[in-house]
């Protein structure tokens, strides 16, 4: 288990939690971070990661990307 922020570029992983407070776990999970799901990381620019979630291409800061636990 790694944050998303430490996930390889290109490589599909799986959500295993998202984590912080309430109204930042509903915004990410808004966004498609769900446990369970998948996630891309497609690249990372100027501290900002880009990643593939359900279909959408997001950009979130590393500080919310560390937030996310993946597999």
């Amino acid at each position: 288990m790694m944050p998303l922020s430490m996930a390889q570029e290109g490589k599909t992983n799986v959500i295993l939690k998202v984590g912080g407070k309430e109204e930042t776990r509903k915004f990410l999970e808004d966004l498609g971070f769900t446990a369970g799901g998948t996630v891309t990381v497609v690249s990372e620019i100027g501290g900002n990661i880009i990643v593939n979630v359900r279909d959408s291409r997001v950009a979130i800061g590393r500080d919310m990307a560390n937030k996310i636990m993946v597999s």
